[in-house]
Order: structure tokens, then C-alpha cells, then sequence
């Protein structure tokens, strides 16, 4: 394994086996990652050193498929060379009779365009292609942070993107080909979403001419590691070089400060002296530091207060539904699931609880509400524990009383045992 860093670190040990999908990218246990590496410095993983390579999951005929079959349109497909993306237009094209929405990919035009020099970017892959779904899942379990994923596809000696960086920590998996990766300091430390290079594109241009920090060729089984903020371009060598990269968009002490925020504000509503209206006052349309400073005393007594009281539970509770929103629950196939949870009282399937649901409960009175990524659902308090129990792992689904598996089933916080997972 190459890599670049301050601290020593091992990157012969074996990988720790509760963080499967994030063995496949780092040489290391995860513990050692998550305490040396996450969000620090790049690390460069060999395939040499990886439990195999990624050809399970993405390569050049899933590129065909995408582009000839899957009727991918703007904007799970762009193109860019030279550092400058391409019009739609200039590689899309409508489906003809019974198809005619006119932005979907055209194969002869990406042939054009990639004969051309120019790089084809997969978007969303993590929607569109199964293997890559499945992975980005499982991914995102062992981070805790939500994941999307890319793929590029760049002809030989041809550059997509200049120097830039990202606003979010990447895994570059080389899937097929060569490409020359540069890589450099940040001009921006760990930016967030709004912060994007072109703000600060005099400075990225700037220290792009200097020397890298780190210089390398990735072949197909390699994986990069790159924190948020770190400048970086790529050239493909001899043949067309496919990579995957993996966005991990992190969640920032910044979150917090808005989920924060966001109940103060939720609990002065509450709080007569802050709905009180500001006194008459003339001066104030000065915008004189005077005319509002009594009051702006009041409000920072009223929030310090206010933030006293807050608990960590609150503003956990606040950041829920972005939690829930940032990814989908396991795919389930609908017709089958209508078809067993039918049939069910008859037995023959075995249930098991469908994943990545993020579900926790509401208590309303009598009736918990079982909230998840799949929606919410009532439950009777008399179920409640039942349900709890095999969301937990601790009892099965087929000790339920096969009207309330059936429910579940319906709802889809079950699915069939024998559908395969990542």
C-alpha cells in the first residue's frame, strides 16, 4: 500500500470483519481508518492489498448496458473535456415513437463524443445499477454517513476535469484502465456544500501549479481515499480508463449547529418575549447599532436560555429526517412481496426485517407510530414490544401473529428471508 501521511500507520492488518464493505477499500481495520485516516489525509490502497478486486461491480459492459438499454437521461449522465462540461445536447437524443422525452442518452452521440476525447460521467449509480447499490448500502452503514456514487469513463491520455476539489470525502475505485491521479493540499479545509471551488477558483488554479503531494497511477483493483477540500485531477493512460467514485457526504458539526438553531428557534415560539413586537422607533430605519441593541440583549438572554435547556435527545430528534431522507430502505420487488404477504397464512415464506430502514418510534398516547424510511405506520400498544423485538433482532417474524406480519409485510418493513441482500 502507498500512502501519504504525517503518522505511521499499518497497512498490512486485516481488515475488521463488522465493516465488510469498507474492508474492500482500505488495508486496514476500520477502527484504524476511522482514527487516523477518515477526513485527514488521502490514502492510497494497492488492490495488492484489498480482499479482491471491483469488477463485481461496475465495468465496461455495464457501461454499454447504461448507455444503450437503460434509456438514462439528464442528469444521470453529463460529459466534459478539457475541464469544461459538454451542452446535453451534444449527447442526447429523444427515444422515438412512444419515447420521445428528448434527453436521453444516445449512444451514437456518445461514441462521437468519447472518439472525440471527451469523459462520460454515470451518475447516481447508486440508484441505477444493482451491484453498485447494494455496495453504496452497505457502505454507508459502515461510515454512518450517506454515500453516492459516480462513475467515469475517460478515453486514453484525455483529461474530464482540471484541478478542482470536492465538497465531499471521495473513494476512487479503479475499475478498468490507468489514470494519473495529482493530488494537493486544500485551499478550503473540509468545505461544506457551499462552499463549492468555483468560489475559490484564483486560489485552486493557483496552487494547482504547484508540485503534488501525492502523484500516482491507479490500475484496475487500486482505491484512493481523498478528504473533503483536497485538490486533485486525473489522465487517463493507455486504454479507456472507468473508475468509480464514491461521494461520502458527510455529516458536519455544522448539522448540529443547525439542528441547534433550528429548535431554539422552535422553542422561542413558545416564549412570549420573543414573539414581542420591536417598540416604535425611528431611529431604527438607520440601522443604528443603538436603536437595536436593548433588544438585542433580550434576544441573547432569551437564546442562552434557551440553548441551557436544549438536550442532546432534541437535537438528535432534529436531525432525524435528513437521517431518514439521505437514503432509500433496501429495494424490495413489489409484485413479489404483494404476492407472499397474500398468501402468508398459508406459510412457505420465511420474513426477515428489511434494511437500512433508520426506523425509531413516536409515542402518541395509545397508539406508537413506527417511523422509517418506508413511511410511518401505527401500532397498537399491545404490539408494540412484539414489533420492537424482531426490529431488534431478538425474536423472530414468524413468532408474530401472521395478521400483524402480514401488516408489516404490506408495509414494507418485511421482507421475504430467501430475497438476497448485499
Amino acid at each position: 500500500m502507498t500512502e501519504q501521511h504525517d503518522e505511521p500507520r499499518s497497512g498490512t492488518s486485516s481488515p475488521a470483519a463488522a465493516s465488510p464493505a469498507l474492508a474492500r477499500l482500505v488495508g486496514m481495520p476500520a477502527p484504524d481508518f476511522a482514527e487516523h485516516v477518515w477526513s485527514r489525509a488521502p490514502l492510497l490502497t494497492r488492490g495488492s492489498d484489498l480482499p479482491r478486486d471491483f469488477a463485481d461491480l461496475f465495468g465496461p459492459d455495464a457501461v454499454d448496458e447504461l448507455v444503450a438499454r437503460r434509456a438514462l437521461r439528464t442528469p444521470f449522465a453529463r460529459m466534459a473535456k478539457d475541464g469544461t462540461t459538454l451542452a446535453d445536447r451534444t449527447f442526447t437524443l429523444g427515444g422515438g415513437v412512444g419515447a420521445g422525452i428528448g434527453d436521453q442518452l444516445s449512444e451514437d452521440r456518445v461514441l462521437r463524443e468519447l472518439a472525440g476525447g471527451a469523459t462520460l460521467v454515470l451518475q447516481a449509480l447508486h440508484r441505477s445499477w444493482a451491484p453498485v447499490q447494494d455496495f453504496a448500502a452497505a457502505l454507508a452503514d459502515d461510515l454512518g454517513h450517506p454515500v453516492q456514487v459516480n462513475a467515469y469513463v475517460t478515453p486514453p491520455q484525455n483529461q474530464g476535469f482540471s484541478d478542482h476539489y470536492d465538497v465531499h470525502d471521495v473513494f476512487v475505485l479503479q475499475v478498468a484502465g490507468e489514470k494519473r491521479w495529482r493530488i494537493r493540499p486544500p485551499v478550503l479545509e473540509a468545505p461544506l456544500r457551499d462552499q463549492p471551488w468555483e468560489r475559490h477558483r484564483a486560489a485552486v488554479e493557483q496552487a494547482a501549479q504547484s508540485e503534488p503531494f501525492l502523484e500516482e497511477t491507479l490500475r484496475p483493483g487500486d482505491c484512493l481515499y481523498l478528504p473533503r477540500g483536497w485538490l486533485h485531477s486525473a489522465t487517463a493512460l493507455g486504454g479507456t480508463s472507468i473508475h468509480l467514485t464514491i461521494g461520502v457526504h458527510a455529516w458536519t458539526r455544522r448539522h448540529l449547529v443547525d439542528a441547534v438553531l433550528g429548535r431554539i428557534g422552535a422553542r422561542l415560539s413558545a416564549d412570549v418575549e420573543a414573539r414581542r413586537s420591536l417598540p416604535v422607533d425611528p431611529g431604527r430605519s438607520s440601522g443604528s447599532e443603538v436603536a437595536f441593541g436593548e433588544d438585542a440583549e433580550v434576544v441573547r438572554s432569551l437564546v442562552a436560555k434557551a440553548l441551557h435547556d436544549l438536550s442532546v435527545g432534541e437535537v438528535v430528534e432534529a436531525l432525524r429526517p435528513q437521517v431518514r431522507a439521505a437514503q432509500r430502505a433496501e429495494p424490495l420487488g413489489v409484485l413479489d412481496q404483494v404476492e407472499r404477504a397474500t398468501h402468508d397464512e398459508q406459510g412457505g415464506t420465511t420474513w426477515r426485517v428489511r434494511r437500512h430502514l433508520a426506523a425509531h418510534w413516536e409515542d402518541a398516547g395509545d397508539s406508537p407510530v413506527l417511523v422509517s424510511r418506508v413511511g410511518r405506520l401505527e401500532v397498537s400498544a399491545d404490539d408494540r414490544d412484539a414489533v420492537a423485538e424482531v426490529l431488534d433482532g431478538i425474536r423472530d417474524a414468524g413468532d408474530l401473529d401472521p395478521r400483524l406480519r402480514r401488516r408489516l409485510a404490506l408495509a414494507g418493513l418485511l421482507v421475504p428471508a430467501d430475497v438476497s441482500g448485499e
